[in-house]
């Protein structure tokens, strides 16, 4: 990528004027206006022959060779099923379905919901349990049983008596935790089903939670019509406070006894952020990380003899981020394991041994192996598929290698960002793509010789909307920070720009550790509302600062220990770029962002002096001391070991410095970033004599969407900017 501003300028000159329609809030976010079609809970079935989706709340069956549709599997309205279908999943005979419908959240990942069993020869719908909802219910290996959480405790269902057998009985909320995690393990480690079938469907492997010693917080709801407010306590431990206390346990179904894995440790301070069988069925793999999350093992328990063995220990100067390395695979061999690991300055994809030893780099070079997609181990020479970004970092392209790092073949070949789903005899993929110029699109091929057979899902209306409402091209460029190191970015530009005229510049970033919004990738969310303000007159420029991913190790790490510091920087230092060109009104720049990135708009807000006259920070954290321990403590240490990288960078102790127009929003049931950083932040502005705006949304989340208003939080925004920019 090599375009600059005088690219740049030529590239809007030559933009095309049409008539467009003008972009609302509603079409945004409640009309579903830009809302692609796709093809979605695809399950490759046995034979391979066929695939199954999920349509209109039904289970439809495609013949993969004509594409046609060749039946549906089960249709709701034939059972009075009104609920919606969120997944479903067949049994290894594909004789039963389990169907999971009515999903309801508790957090952002964890849930609860009504599971169903559906007999495709009986053609009966019988439900699951009939003694209350579950979570992450999952069917045995050998497809005769299920596993559930109710009330923090484990459960296993045998499915043609349907008779529960319970599994543990100390569950309590706020307290011990069997078979699924706690807030924070969910919220940053991505786990929320905490327990696993062995392969031979004769025991369970699970972990338990102890959350006594954390220290609670308690939201407050004011729910409509109430006349006083309701309290939630929960679970929530802030950085440099205690954690829960993780165990491992094995339940025999044979005798139904449960016992302890003993993880042998340096300290009483650690995480068990994964568990998985081995092909042998006597054989779990715990990985376990120490508390600064520098230290990552992989230990191999014998829960039948009782030996452990450390087969790999991996360390790092900074950090390792486990849900970003977090492939894990072990082959039918029994012999061998595939892992990935950035400990060579990027992810890429080993083989190692069973003791651990490394027998293959499978994939090598500075780029990045994404995501593993999957292992075809029926050939002579297993082949490894896998998502990399070694055509751009803006990019992500599927391409296919053998597991000794020969005959990489790129598969992908349209430009933009692709997402593979692999059939499992490896015969088939879906390849789901899309670009800055093209919509979505959802094609299938055949793997042998890399053969297109058709195209699943065009969204050729979506493209017709698109050009009605004259989107705006997305002109990627260029600059150097402070350091001289390249900063990727794009900027969006009304149809009919003038380069003899001066335009006001919002710029959006997010700024996260290994976050990219920077990719030649179709327009969604927040690109639209650009694309409105666009419409309206502004330039909208979109930046990924240092410490952002796609671009290796030493620029993701970079901000290890200070959080802020050189994000701030970046875009401070991109207002300036923007501002010594000709065509923008230099006294006119405003910068937002959303959680993370309210938390650089702040800072730059605050440290930027008069460079730019305003700023929206949403739901942002304003003091890390606030803000959750595997997160925090991942990039930053432990505050009683980094005092300065905690307050040198919180925009709480640079209030004072603000010169700007501010809008600071937050929902007031936020169980992530909590509200208290607004209001710490809205203390320490008063407190310094500082003038602003803020704006709270009773009772809503982090993402601040429940009962209209997202719709409502857009058009302040847009009546904000329209205002003050």
């Amino acid at each position: 990528m090599k375009p600059t501003y005088i690219y740049l300028i030529l590239s809007l000159l030559s933009a095309p004027l049409w008539a467009q329609q003008q972009i609302t809030v509603e079409d945004i976010y409640a009309n579903g206006t830009f809302t692609p079609k796709t093809v979605r809970n695809v399950n490759w079935m046995n034979d391979g022959q066929f695939y199954t989706a999920l349509e209109s709340n039904n289970i439809v069956k495609y013949d993969i060779s004509t594409g046609e549709q060749v039946g549906v599997l089960f249709r709701s309205t034939d059972h009075n099923l009104t609920q919606r279908i969120s997944n479903y999943w067949f049994n290894p005979g594909e004789t039963n379905i389990l169907i999971a419908a009515d999903r309801q959240a508790i957090y952002r990942r964890s849930y609860t919901a009504q599971y169903y069993l559906f007999g495709m020869e009986t053609g009966e719908l019988t439900n699951l349990s009939a003694s209350g909802r579950q979570s992450y219910t999952t069917l045995s290996p050998d497809g005769s049983m299920a596993a559930f959480v109710r009330d923090n405790n484990l459960y296993y269902i045998t499915l043609d008596s349907l008779k529960e057998v319970q599994v543990t009985a100390d569950g309590e909320f706020n307290k011990i935790i069997n078979g699924s995690t706690d807030w924070v393990y969910e919220e940053e480690l991505y786990l929320t089903k905490a327990f696993f079938w062995s392969p031979d469907s004769k025991r369970l492997a699970f972990l338990k939670f102890d959350e006594s010693e954390v220290r609670q917080y308690n939201l407050q709801y004011w729910d409509q019509g109430a006349n006083y407010p309701r309290d939630y306590v929960y679970k929530y431990p802030k950085a440099g406070e205690s954690n829960s206390k993780v165990s491992v346990h094995i339940y025999s179904l044979v005798d139904r006894k449960t016992a302890e894995v003993k993880v042998a440790v340096e300290d009483e301070d650690f995480y068990i952020p994964r568990i998985n069988w081995t092909t042998n069925p006597n054989l779990l793999s715990i990985r376990k990380l120490n508390r600064l999350q520098n230290r990552l093992d992989i230990i191999h328990a014998n829960v039948q003899s009782g030996r452990q063995q450390n087969v790999l220990t991996e360390r790092s100067d900074t950090y390792i981020h486990l849900t970003y390395t977090d492939d894990l695979t072990y082959l039918k061999d029994g012999q061998h394991f595939i892992h990935t690991s950035d400990r060579n300055g990027g992810k890429h994809i080993y083989l190692h041994t069973m003791d651990g030893q490394v027998k293959y780099e499978v994939t090598t070079g500075p780029w990045e192996a994404v995501t593993l997609v999957g292992i075809d181990e029926s050939r002579r020479r297993p082949r490894v598929y896998y998502m990399s970004t070694e055509d751009s970092p803006l990019e992500r392209h599927l391409y296919a290698v053998d597991y000794d790092g020969k005959n990489k073949v790129k598969l992908s070949s349209l430009p933009g960002v692709h997402r593979a789903d692999i059939s499992r005899d490896f015969k088939y993929y879906m390849d789901y793509q899309n670009s800055a110029e093209s919509v979505p699109v959802v094609n299938l091929y055949q793997v042998r010789g890399n053969k297109m057979i058709r195209t699943l899902e065009d969204n050729d209306e979506l493209g017709k909307v698109a050009e009605s409402y004259g989107l705006a091209k997305k002109l990627f460029y260029q600059f150097p920070t402070v350091d001289k190191t390249i900063i990727n970015g794009y900027l969006l530009a009304p149809q009919d720009f003038d380069s003899t005229k001066v335009y006001p510049v919002l710029m959006f970033q997010y700024s996260g550790p290994g976050s990219q919004q920077v990719m030649n990738r179709w327009n969604s969310g927040n690109d639209l509302w650009h694309q409105m303000l666009v419409q309206k007159g502004y330039l909208v420029a979109v930046i990924d600062s240092r410490g952002t991913g796609g671009r290796g190790v030493e620029f993701k790490k970079l901000t290890y220990g200070q959080l802020g510091k050189f994000e701030t920087e970046d875009n401070i230092e991109a207002a300036k770029h923007l501002g010594a060109l000709d065509f923008v009104d230099a006294s006119r720049i405003g910068i937002w962002g959303w959680s993370y990135g309210g938390f650089v708009s702040s800072s730059a807000l605050f440290k930027g002096g008069d460079i730019f006259k305003m700023g929206i920070a949403v739901a942002p954290v304003s003091n890390w001391r606030y803000y959750d321990t595997i997160y925090t403590e991942r990039y930053m240490g432990l505050p009683q070991q980094n005092q300065a990288g905690y307050d040198d960078n919180s925009p709480v102790f640079f209030a004072e410095n603000l010169a700007s127009d501010f809008l600071l929003v937050h929902g007031t049931g936020d169980d992530n970033v909590h509200f208290q950083n607004t209001v710490a932040l809205q203390d320490a502005l008063i407190a310094t004599g500082k003038q602003f705006q803020s704006f709270y949304y009773p009772d809503r989340a982090h993402s601040i969407r429940k009962n209209k208003a997202r719709v409502h939080l857009f058009q302040m925004l847009t009546d904000y900017v329209l205002r003050k920019l």
